[in-house]
């Protein structure tokens, strides 16, 4: 099958919107991605760097309190504290709100997919404290602003950000013959779960050409990376390991330790053909099928190395790709993007999702993707969210989903679109007799709505 305005909506966008035209070609869904950033305008959230503002503001607060020489001060310390926290949890709440208005509202939904992906290949979340709530502001400032780019930028972004390196311990490392790790008697030394995961699933993947001693010398060369909320990621030498470090081959850096060097030796794993088969596997895992044809992986991967990693080119080969358009499409949709294109489907408001309270947000979104199985930002491991339909389509997590499609549209828009007509506007030409019978028949609207929210036709992309 060739290009299909609607498939591509579906597939490789948010859902069908009455309100927003499909795209009418590749070309026009790449020169999309090449185009301004329109929504992370219209719907901003915190960038890290304002994200590390509030750290300090409220380690500021507490601070004052405990030195004021108050006989209450322990006391109300404790009470600021958990104001502080309860504000990082309602803005964690308000960024999710921003992040669906984004993918209701989007020109280019293409965009917000890739953001999504992206991440979750990048999964990072914090561990404690206000870092708990870091992950919208990480995602903003590493994730999305390289997306079109080389892969080697978006690379070094992600790994080298305050959260990851606070996710994976990385300010736990310390090179051994460093001054802090000689000073140390040895009580202080190499944490290699960074150094693992960039290997094994940010670059050349699990199965990929690497072995422990390449961890242990990447680790190596990690060292040094630190941050503090004050001063963003920074290079700490005394923490770093002197000397060259050989990853797969190739030594990076002098006996002067430097950010440089670590960029370079992240640069170099970008390139690696290794990561190219990785992440064109995983693309169209994502995109197209749980099983893709491996000639679909192949092109990928070559236009990857034939760009030196060029993010743009790397997804015009796969919409250009005829397995990108195959029918039937099934790789079901992961609760986000379920509820997310209901809402685009619905052509909810986006104002009226910005009028959720924390209390909102978490009825109408947060909790019930609980029950589908997909706890916001809360990933179990680094390896992110699975992409096996098998997960998501479960007894369990498949009654969730109808839940939310017969009870939630009416709450998010109550004066609900007539069913005859949103049952078109959800799945265009892919609404079959059945879906469109059940739509006209049922008892109530809410009840129509919720039958095609619940339709095989719309778990899938």
């Amino acid at each position: 099958m060739s290009f299909s305005p609607e498939l591509a909506e579906i597939r490789f966008g948010c859902g069908l919107s009455p309100r927003r035209a499909p795209p009418r070609s590749v070309q026009a869904m790449i020169d999309g991605l090449a185009g301004p950033d329109e929504m992370a305008q219209m719907y901003p959230i915190d960038t890290f760097g304002r994200f590390s503002e509030r750290i300090v503001e409220s380690r500021q607060i507490v601070s004052d309190i405990q030195k004021s020489g108050d006989p209450d001060a322990r006391q109300k310390s404790k009470k600021t504290q958990k104001v502080l926290r309860a504000e990082a949890r309602a803005a964690m709440t308000a960024w999710m709100g921003q992040t669906i208005v984004r993918r209701v509202d989007a020109h280019v939904a293409f965009r917000e997919r890739l953001a999504f992906f992206w991440e979750d290949h990048f999964t990072a979340t914090g561990k404690g404290g206000l870092m708990r709530r870091a992950t919208s502001p990480y995602a903003e400032t590493a994730i999305r602003p390289h997306l079109t780019g080389h892969f080697e930028e978006l690379l070094i972004a992600a790994v080298t950000n305050p959260l990851m390196l606070h996710y994976l311990d990385q300010m736990q490392s310390v090179g051994p013959n460093s001054e802090r790790g000689l000073a140390s008697n040895g009580r202080r030394g190499l944490n290699e779960n960074l150094a693992r995961e960039i290997l094994e699933l940010h670059t050349l993947g699990v199965d990929g050409p690497y072995t422990q001693t390449a961890v242990r010398e990447l680790a190596k060369l990690l060292t040094g990376l630190y941050y503090t909320p004050q001063q963003g990621m920074f290079f700490q030498e005394k923490r770093a390991e002197p000397g060259a470090e050989t990853v797969l081959g190739v030594s990076f850096g002098g006996e002067t330790p430097t950010l440089e060097a670590v960029h370079d030796g992240l640069r170099s794993l970008a390139r690696h053909p290794a990561t190219a088969r990785h992440l064109a596997r995983k693309l169209a895992v994502h995109f197209v099928s749980d099983a893709p044809p491996q000639d679909l992986i192949d092109a990928v991967a070559k236009r990857y190395n034939d760009t030196g990693g060029h993010l743009l080119d790397v997804y015009e080969a796969l919409l250009s790709h005829p397995a990108a358009w195959q029918l039937p499409y099934k790789n079901a949709k992961l609760p986000f993007d379920f509820v997310t294109s209901a809402c685009r489907a619905l052509d909810v408001a986006p104002k009226s999702v910005q009028a959720l309270n924390e209390r909102g947000i978490r009825q109408n979104f947060l909790t019930p993707m609980v029950a589908m199985g997909h706890v916001w930002q809360k990933p179990t491991g680094p390896d992110g969210l699975s992409e096996e339909d098998s997960v998501w389509i479960a007894p369990q997590s498949l009654a969730a989903r109808i839940e939310w499609a017969m009870q939630i549209p009416q709450r998010l828009r109550p004066d609900l679109p007539d069913p005859r007509v949103f049952v078109l506007d959800a799945l265009g030409p892919f609404a079959d007799d059945a879906v469109r019978f059940a739509a006209q028949a049922a008892e109530s609207k809410p009840e129509a709505i919720g039958l095609v929210l619940a339709s095989p036709a719309f778990q899938y992309r």
